[in-house]
């Protein structure tokens, strides 16, 4: 059964993804990793495996860190959501910055 979460996921956090899936699955082709051998080392079932790399928004998270873990891919994942990385939250930052700074008053 699929979740209100899954249902309405956003388009482009569809294709992003079924990008991910693909991706893994060609870096696993490029290893000529079988798809036997990396549901085993995954600790998944076959079926998983291949909805994985098809971008399947059911799979858990944990699937795909621990596929890119196999693969040698898992370093980059932790500056996904890195503030350098972030445009709008340094803009809104930004945004909230005083306009001037006044020296504190001596009480």
């Amino acid at each position: 059964m699929k979740t209100k979460a899954i249902s309405t996921l956003p388009l482009p956090a569809r294709r992003a993804l079924r990008k991910l899936g693909s991706d893994i699955r060609d870096a696993r082709k490029r290893r000529r990793i079988r798809t036997e051998t990396m549901a085993q080392r995954a600790f998944v079932s076959k079926p998983t495996l291949i909805r994985a790399e098809a971008g399947d928004p059911s799979v858990g998270v944990g699937i795909y860190v621990t596929m890119l873990f196999l693969l040698g891919m898992v370093d980059r994942l932790a500056d996904l959501a890195d503030a350098r990385h972030d445009v709008i939250g340094q803009s809104a930052e930004t945004a909230r910055l005083p306009k001037r700074v006044r020296e504190p008053r001596d009480g």
